[in-house]
């Protein structure tokens, strides 16, 4: 039956795409599709538009903020089962958790920003880098989430999830809200709105300052500016926007649990205080839609140019192991740089037809995307330069085209099959080792199926299948050698790796006034290599399995009380033996500190087993409103074969305010209000401070064990941790004029 469906959905998008869509007849013809609905009131998670997956949802800007959030990707926890943390200082990207992936700044976390994307490829610091610190949330006007590789209008970094945030096109009145708060908080934001000729223009500005609680104060200030020009409506008219950003500030990075232990340094201390960076980005980006009722066509534009300078200091000594006792300490500080001018176009057409007497709906589209970029990687010393590692110009494009045909059955049944393709290409210029030059290409075709049925008794049950990929740092691709060292060959990275699917579940409002929602879903990744910017290497791991289950609920009983609980739980493994593992353990016989969590197994580091959430919205438009929320990030594996592991990290924050018929309002927000002293993000490997007994040995060099060079290179195995945030404070008064 189910190829049967397939073959002919396959049949159907054939036809479409050879014409039978395409006539004057079809064109101008007024069909009417079965919308698929599940609804409640104002300002519940339920979505109007047709949807394919169980976990496909969207979120209105009221929704996001009505959360409670420390920084601006925070906001983005409004999506059920994502986690955004932070392991450095306030200008850097956010750390990103969902469905069992550790996706570091972003890789396989595709995020878009009012068409914009958000993730840089061959970035400096790491692939698929998202930096969302410019985002304004009170801007948003929604926020559309899809989870796995089953959307053929997603590509690159998809397959774990996709963000699409859009943004208003205009405000209510002008706004000024100010807010300040514990550990130097400080954030100014105006916004203003006017009808400029045919159109609305509309402008913000926001400062921001915050030391945190750092014994180094992240002194971060950040200048962060908006202007846009809209006509019409997000179906028929057009939209400019502009953006202009800048931040800099200090960095407390993780650091090593011995070094509290033993009371060297406190837990809001640094080892090197010297960490910090700068990043800027620029941009202008266009949208233009319309809409008739047989058809709709969209096209869109960017170019975005942006810049990053990044001093981190991981391994803290690490690289003064081997330098003679009683020569000065320089660390293991380093310096990514990454300066890049990004520019990309998409177009979008969708046909409403009558197909065989069945209802349809197909959409074809083209995007493309073009990156030019200088990099550079150096070792540095307080920030002063000392050595380079490798200097690289990149040009890196690729251009993506997908078609997929939706057909409407009868009222219960609805299939969606799609088809993508992506070819990558570009070249690699290595300034500091020609060896690791060249210019290579990919192309990868993912298709995907979905069947949709229902609702019954208001339920909607959904099955997806597809393929996804991700694309390598291209310097990995083309490496060869490594930057250090000519005579250490490398093994070149794929450009492309590949994912595969499948997932199963239903949503429902059999209840009245409750949402909820269940998906199964199990996804497999044929390698998670990626190219370490700390390095400048590439790092190969095996293949991966991740099967779980989501469960969201939202309730509102009435309308000024909504109830939120969330739960997502995954099984994350390697498959197979890493028998290079198994020999580096081998390696470290004898030096039990540093061969403890070198052994090999199937855990993936940082992998989440259980991510929770549960809150509570109460108010209206006037008078009294505030909440409560409450999330949980559950315990992971910090190396392979599990020896060492995170804690559970639970936090409680909460709001109250008041809004006055003036349009003035008042809040007050608490963060960490048990005041958990867990971690807000956790990390093993080796590393060395002065006062561990091996580096000192190590600087010595006074042991003939055959393993001892191993242990000097690879140092103590610890959990680095970067704490949570004691409780804090934040006091905001919002107007309207």
């Amino acid at each position: 039956m189910r190829d049967r469906l397939l073959q002919t959905t396959m049949l159907g998008g054939l036809a479409l795409l050879l014409g039978t869509a395409g006539t004057a007849e079809a064109h101008d013809a007024a069909v009417t599709l079965p919308t698929i609905e599940v609804a409640a009131g104002e300002g519940s998670r339920a979505t109007s538009m047709p949807t394919i997956a169980a976990s496909e949802m969207r979120f209105s800007g009221t929704e996001v903020n009505e959360r409670i959030f420390l920084r601006p990707a925070e906001s983005l926890e409004v999506v059920p089962g994502l986690i955004i943390t932070q392991h450095s200082g306030e200008g850097k990207a956010n750390q990103y958790f969902l469905r069992g992936f550790n996706l570091d700044h972003g890789t396989d976390l595709a995020i878009w920003l009012d068409g914009m994307p958000i993730n840089m490829v061959t970035h400096g610091h790491g692939q698929g880098y998202a930096d969302l610190n410019f985002l304004i949330p009170e801007l948003i006007g929604d926020v559309t989430v899809k989870k796995g590789p089953y959307f053929a209008e997603e590509g690159d970094f998809s397959s774990v999830g996709a963000i699409r945030i859009s943004l208003v096109d205009g405000f209510n009145g002008q706004y000024f809200k100010p807010t300040v708060g514990s550990f130097n908080y400080q954030r100014y934001l105006g916004i203003g709105t006017t009808a400029f000729g045919e159109g609305t223009l509309l402008a913000a500005g926001e400062v921001g300052r915050y030391d945190g609680p750092w014994v180094n104060p992240d002194d971060a200030f950040k200048l962060n500016g908006l202007i846009r020009y809209s006509q019409g409506t997000p179906e028929n008219g057009f939209a400019l926007t502009g953006m202009a950003y800048s931040n800099r500030w200090n960095s407390t990075d993780q650091i090593p649990l011995r070094a509290i232990t033993r009371r060297e340094v406190s837990r809001y201390g640094a080892i090197d205080p010297t960490d910090g960076g700068a990043s800027s980005r620029y941009s202008i980006s266009g949208h233009w839609a319309h809409t008739h009722p047989a058809a709709t066509t969209q096209a869109s534009f960017y170019a975005i140019k942006s810049s990053l300078n990044l001093w981190n200091n991981f391994t803290y000594f690490l690289n003064d192991a081997g330098t003679p006792e009683g020569d000065p300490l320089f660390g293991d500080q380093f310096q990514q740089q990454d300066q890049r001018v990004t520019a990309g176009a998409s177009v979008l057409h969708r046909i409403k037809s009558d197909f065989g007497g069945i209802p349809s709906e197909t959409e074809f589209g083209i995007q493309t995307r073009f990156d030019a970029i200088n990099l550079s990687l150096q070792n540095t010393f307080r920030r002063q330069f000392s050595s380079l590692t490798r200097s690289d110009r990149v040009k890196e494009g690729n251009l993506g085209f997908y078609a997929q045909t939706t057909l409407f059955w009868n009222e219960w049944l609805k299939t969606n099959f799609g088809w993508r393709g992506n070819f990558f290409a570009g070249s690699v210029d290595a300034v500091s080792n020609s060896l690791n030059s060249g210019t290579p290409n990919a192309f990868i075709a993912n298709p995907k199926l979905s069947l949709v049925f229902g609702p019954f008794d208001k339920t909607e049950y959904f099955l997806n299948l597809g393929s996804g990929f991700h694309s390598n740092d291209i310097r990995g691709v083309t490496a060869k050698v490594d930057p250090l060292s000519i005579t250490d060959r490398l093994s070149p990275a794929p450009f492309l790796v590949g994912t595969q699917g499948a997932e199963a579940g239903f949503r429902t409002q059999a209840i009245d006034g409750l949402n909820s929602s269940v998906a199964v879903f199990v996804l497999d990744s044929a390698s998670e290599i990626l190219f370490v910017g700390d390095a400048g290497t590439t790092e190969a791991s095996r293949p991966s399995r991740r099967i779980g289950v989501e469960f969201t609920n939202d309730y509102r009983p009435v309308p000024w009380l909504d109830i939120e609980a969330d739960l997502a739980v995954t099984r994350a493994r390697f498959l197979g033996y890493d028998r290079d593992q198994a020999a580096a353990f081998e390696e470290l016989a004898g030096f039990p500190e540093a061969q403890l969590g070198n052994a090999a197994g199937n855990y993936i580091p940082g992998a989440p087993a259980i991510i929770a959430s549960a809150g509570a919205t109460i108010g209206e438009a006037l008078g009294w409103f505030g909440g409560i929320r409450f999330r949980y990030f559950g315990a992971r594996p910090l190396t392979e074969d599990g020896a060492f592991q995170s804690p559970a990290t639970g936090m409680l924050n909460a709001h109250v305010g008041y809004h006055f018929e003036n349009g003035f309002t008042l809040q007050l927000d608490a963060f960490n209000l048990t005041n958990s002293r867990s971690d807000q993000i956790t990390y093993a490997y080796g590393s060395f401070i002065p006062s561990d007994p091996l580096f000192q040995a190590c600087r010595a060099g006074g042991s003939d064990a055959p393993n001892f060079l191993a242990a000097c290179a690879n140092g103590v195995m610890d959990r680095v941790l970067h704490p949570v945030e004691p409780r804090a404070f934040r006091v905001t008064f919002a107007g309207r004029f």
